[in-house]
């Protein structure tokens, strides 16, 4: 008797093993678009049964670094512009861009010194699909999320650059 695992015949569904992710972006009044990422339910996530917010940014912050979040949403066929005061609308994301958004919005958020931001968002795009999982992964699951945010702001900052 063999004790290994049959073989899958055919081809196995490869979205049912991803987990899924979206971006909804909405225009408040007339200022600067806010954009959110969002965990969609997925088989490849039971747990999850709702849409789970990953984060968001939008104003000012948004406004300093949106160069670069349309960089790479243009990357994708993604056009988050052209809303209309009150408009919402979602767009599906690859687990890649939701993880690289999702930690750029929670690290970005209540940063408030442009240069302090900018090395960040540098810091992030630079980082590889593991290191951004594992960072968004301890910002969203740990007892103090605020304190792992602080220390990738520290790491990410060069004193001497800014």
């Amino acid at each position: 008797m063999s004790t290994r695992l049959p073989k899958l015949r055919g081809r196995s569904d490869v979205r049912a093993s991803i987990p899924r992710y979206a971006l909804r972006a909405e225009r408040r009044g007339t200022a600067v678009p806010v954009l959110e990422v969002w965990q969609l339910p997925a088989p490849a996530t039971p747990h999850i049964k709702l849409p789970r917010r990953v984060a968001g940014l939008g104003g000012r912050n948004l406004a300093l670094v949106e160069h670069r979040v349309l960089r790479q949403l243009q990357a994708a066929d993604i056009d988050a512009t052209g809303l209309k005061p009150g408009q919402v609308r979602e767009f599906d994301l690859d687990e890649y861009r939701a993880l690289r958004l999702g930690l750029t919005f929670r690290t970005l958020a209540p940063m408030r010194n442009r240069g302090y931001m900018r090395a960040c968002a540098e810091g992030i795009e630079a980082m590889g699909k593991e290191e951004a999982a594992y960072w968004l992964g301890m910002a969203m699951h740990r007892k103090y999320p605020r304190r792992v945010l602080s220390a990738l702001r520290v790491l990410l900052i060069d004193p001497r650059r800014t």
